[in-house]
């Protein structure tokens, strides 16, 4: 076991998994959405959707608390599949967390264009067909650097700043929520959004399942709870139940901004904007204010994301060190904060990186890390059934009804998203989106052979300690609360 500090209360794991959740695609694509499906079409897609996805949380819900160690789904998958599967499963995984992090080092400085308009200067290179300029490369990068070093600073401060980013985003989100209610659509003469789109049921039901492919991408975060498990300062039912709360008000969260842009924003402007949700925010309020002060609370969303992948990576990258799968320089903790400060440093570093790669390259790369989530999302479950069936005995402190059933149906859901990134299908990787993840596979396969070779045998016997050092606490856990299997 770790000596990481429990820095992290219900607020900051709320925090921590909803700002990973929101990110910038609420401002982006929300106007999409209501294109697609019409109003109350894409609000219903999202409550489908994020059931689907609360489904699987329940399965992380379960093991958390059972296995409140860092690295989640490291040991989860360990246990239940063994040593290989566990670094099928946790590479998966860091490769979603790193492109993530990679990815909102350009999406910041994309979003500035709209508070500053033509600030690019200082034309460096193109990347596949992308222009990069000096000062939209700067931005990204300067970011990063912030971004890193509060994670340096330790887990209370990463924590302070997901929390401050967070109220940001709630806030200007209740605005812009306050201000479709107070909006009246009959003294504009635009046509607003209908409440469905499509002819007859097998219409609406097609373009609500347009909408639907797209919804559990949009809630890949959740799982950055389980990473800092050993950082929770809270009881291990709570954890449990706080994770799937998080999930809980994401889908709230997404469901009022669709109804916000669909009740504001007319139905012309919702199929073209760039920034639908801004437009819906100056439509609402009538002013150019409303716009900008809405892309700040996206910008907020950019940095909340940022820092919980960087935390969940971070963690996950320490978890695979010190189980001998990757170098152990990766597994240093920092003397003062207990963070695992060369995991920090190194993901940041590749962060601060990224934008001089353009924006279309890190497209290509966050979508071939969100199979390698969708991945994990499935090992975890099967991982959570394989462990019912086999050991029914287990201590979990918090436990899911009729949890055979719930584990089926969570390994469907997880083979149904598998089977999207597929070729012919609505979210399937391009041929370059394919060669992007097989040479991450391939990368992980040179790390994983290397340092088996080096430490042969040594992953298992560290994981399996780690395990009997669980079952130890958990006898304990057991010992000191009034337990009921």
């Amino acid at each position: 076991m770790s000596v990481m500090k429990k820095s992290l209360g219900v607020v900051d794991i709320i925090a921590l998994a909803f700002g990973a959740m929101v990110g910038w695609g609420w401002v982006v694509l929300a106007g999409g959405w209501v294109f697609s499906a019409g109003t109350w079409g894409a609000m219903t897609a999202f409550v489908i959707g994020g059931l689907i996805v609360i489904m699987i949380g329940i399965t992380y819900a379960e093991l958390i608390a059972s296995m409140p160690v860092t690295g989640g789904e490291h040991t989860y998958t360990h246990r239940a599949l063994g040593v290989n599967i566990s670094f099928i499963c946790s590479w998966s995984m860091l490769f979603g967390y790193l492109s993530v992090v990679a990815f909102e080092a350009v999406a910041l400085p994309t979003v500035v264009e709209y508070l500053i308009p033509n600030y690019n200067q200082g034309y460096l290179w193109s990347v596949a067909g992308y222009e990069v300029y000096a000062t939209w490369a700067a931005v990204g990068m300067a970011g990063s650097v912030l971004v890193t070093w509060l994670n340096t600073r330790g887990m209370e401060v990463s924590a302070w700043f997901q929390k401050t980013a967070v109220a940001g985003i709630l806030f200007v989100g209740t605005l812009l929520f306050i201000g479709a209610v107070l909006f009246n659509p009959e003294a504009t003469n635009t046509e607003l959004s209908p409440a469905f789109v499509g002819e007859g049921f097998s219409g609406v039901a097609a373009a609500i399942a347009g909408v639907i492919v797209m919804v559990p991408f949009m809630f890949v975060g959740f799982d950055v709870i389980p990473q800092a498990a050993e950082e929770i300062d809270l009881t291990r039912p709570n954890i449990g139940e706080f994770l799937i709360i998080a999930l809980i008000v994401a889908v709230m969260w997404y469901v009022g901004v669709i109804w916000s842009v669909g009740v504001t924003l007319p139905m012309a402007l919702a199929e073209t904007s760039t920034l639908a949700t801004a437009d819906a925010m100056e439509s609402a309020w009538q002013g150019r204010w409303a716009g900008v002060l809405l892309v700040i609370g996206g910008v907020l969303g950019i940095m909340s994301s940022w820092n919980a992948f960087l935390i969940g990576g971070s963690r996950l990258l320490y978890a695979m060190s010190k189980t001998h799968m990757l170098p152990a320089f990766l597994g240093k903790l920092h003397p003062v904060h207990k963070t695992p400060i060369n995991a920090i440093l190194f993901i940041g570093g590749l962060a601060t990186l990224a934008p001089l790669f353009g924006r279309k390259m890190l497209v290509w790369i966050v979508t071939a890390g969100g199979f390698g989530v969708v991945i994990a999302y499935t090992l975890v479950a099967v991982s959570f059934l394989v462990l019912r069936y086999r050991e029914p005995e287990m201590v979990r402190p918090f436990r899911i009804p009729q949890g055979k059933i719930v584990g089926m149906i969570a390994i469907v859901l997880g083979l149904g998203l598998f089977v999207l990134y597929l070729p012919g299908m609505p979210a399937a990787l391009s041929g370059l989106e394919w060669l992007i993840f097989l040479g991450w596979t391939a990368l992980g396969i040179v790390f994983f052979a290397y340092e088996s070779m080096k430490n042969p045998g040594m992953s298992k016997k560290v994981m399996d300690e780690e395990l009997e050092g669980l079952k130890v606490i958990n006898q304990q856990w057991v010992k000191d609360n009034p337990y009921k299997k």
